[in-house]
């Protein structure tokens, strides 16, 4: 066999869509044919070796197994390939052949992993575990229900074991704590749930903060008033659908978006803009919406994707006015590690909480971009757990290098990764501006174990 006869043609297919709305996307041939040109993209390529397993398993079945022939991947090899990526988005960051950059190849491995398992999904339905993880909504309202209870037994090891058997969780993942009261019942009892959609800004508090850490919520609203940002907050919103997704659950994706695009519209349409608190729902909202959605909502996603930003983004971008607010009593007596979640990388939006830690505490901030490997729910996965720990080893080692006794990360579900496995929990750059604001004392130095 000829090198020629074993490569497929870099050129799109026929069959090429990243939009489930046309018919091509659930086509399990026009699928096959995108699937065999990506993979002899990314075989011939190499450049994204490591950011997840799906680049070294590829290549070593076409090395090691299929003399250089994409082609010769059965389909057990090619969903070992797939279920390894766990959407960090970062091989579309990096890859030079992608539709963001114009190129004519028009690749996106994250999409194509994702057109994958919504076309296996489909046809084979969901786990249970799927379902659970899919929609962390109702598994706050259960938590809730069970009166702390909950929180008692995920650190039973015997329900743990029960949980890793029955729903694939692993024993060994440590899970959010739930809050005994959400962040929608704290606002409405502070009068936040204002309904005045002539409002500079309207937050969407996420499912962890409304579910998990309400605190973040506050600290977010805190600084945003310091600054005169006129702020409000809604009811009904839903999760941003990432966790649906991640499982290939465009059913499920659309049901939490058409919920929030009837909340949020009112006001995106009144001018407002929609601050986001984790980096994913941001990015769902910014990137995805416009494009998995349908008919009305498609175009009404478009309309949101344009008012969506990250809280630091927006503060930034008042920071010449006179409202912007540097009177802050206290500043942390060292440098800031300050973790940039993945998904806020793929929005090409800069890292604006650290702009803001140089520019209100005058810190010195030393910046970790790799990966912490948490990756939504797929770090807390039986099949997950250790790859997602190998995969931020070089983040885990990066923030403990840095010396600084303070640690941030915009993403909740990173900051319990970096505790877990590099002993010091980071907090939210809204929380960390809080704290200056209020006049609280920062910490000394890094305690294994403690927050930051």
């Amino acid at each position: 066999m000829t090198s020629a006869d074993r490569h497929v043609s870099y050129a799109p297919t026929d069959g090429l869509t990243y939009d489930p709305s046309d018919a091509r996307y659930w086509d399990e041939g026009a699928l096959a044919g995108e699937v065999a040109r990506a993979f002899d993209i990314c075989h011939g390529c190499r450049m994204c070796f490591k950011y997840c397993d799906s680049f070294p398993t590829l290549f070593k079945f076409v090395d090691e197994v299929h003399e250089g022939d994409v082609r010769k991947l059965d389909a057990s090899e090619t969903e070992r390939v797939m279920d390894a990526c766990f959407q960090c988005k970062l091989c579309e960051v990096q890859c030079p052949y992608t539709p963001r950059d114009g190129h004519a190849f028009q690749l996106d491995f994250p999409k194509l992993v994702h057109r994958f398992k919504a076309v296996r999904g489909k046809q084979q339905g969901f786990t249970l575990r799927d379902r659970v993880l899919g929609d962390p909504g109702a598994a706050g309202r259960m938590a809730r229900m069970s009166l702390g209870m909950a929180n008692v037994m995920n650190r039973v090891s015997a329900h743990r074991w029960f949980m890793e058997k029955v729903l694939g969780i692993d024993r060994r993942k440590e899970l959010p704590e739930f809050a005994s009261s959400t962040f929608e019942k704290w606002a409405a009892a502070d009068g936040r749930m204002t309904g005045d959609t002539s409002a500079e800004a309207v937050l969407f508090p996420t499912c962890y903060v409304q579910n998990n850490e309400p605190q973040i919520g506050r600290d977010t609203l805190e600084v945003l008033d310091r600054n005169q940002v006129r702020t409000t907050c809604v009811r009904g919103l839903e999760c941003c659908g990432m966790p649906a997704w991640e499982h290939g659950d465009l059913e499920g994706l659309r049901k939490h978006a058409h919920q929030n695009l009837d909340t949020l519209m009112p006001y995106v349409e009144a001018g407002a803009k929609v601050l986001a608190v984790n980096p994913t729902c941001s990015m769902m909202m910014r990137r995805e919406y416009p494009e998995l959605l349908e008919g009305e909502d498609r175009e009404r996603a478009r309309r949101l994707a344009a008012s969506v930003m990250d809280p630091s983004e927006y503060l930034w971008s008042i920071r010449d006015e006179p409202r912007f607010d540097t009177a802050v009593k206290t500043k942390p007596a060292g440098p800031i590690a300050y973790h940039a979640p993945c998904h806020l990388r793929a929005q090409a939006v800069g890292f604006k909480a650290r702009d803001l830690f140089k520019k209100l505490l005058g810190a010195r901030v030393v910046p970790v971009i790799e990966c912490c490997g948490h990756d939504g729910t797929y770090a807390m996965t039986v099949e997950g757990f250790e790859p997602a720990q190998r995969a931020g080893q070089n983040a885990f080692r990066e923030m403990k290098g840095a010396g600084a006794s303070t640690w941030s990360t915009d993403c909740p579900l990173a900051a319990i990764q970096f505790h877990q496995f590099a002993g010091v929990k980071p907090a939210h750059p809204m929380s960390i501006l809080a704290r200056a604001y209020r006049g609280e004392p920062f910490p000394e130095a890094n305690t294994a174990g403690g927050d930051a």
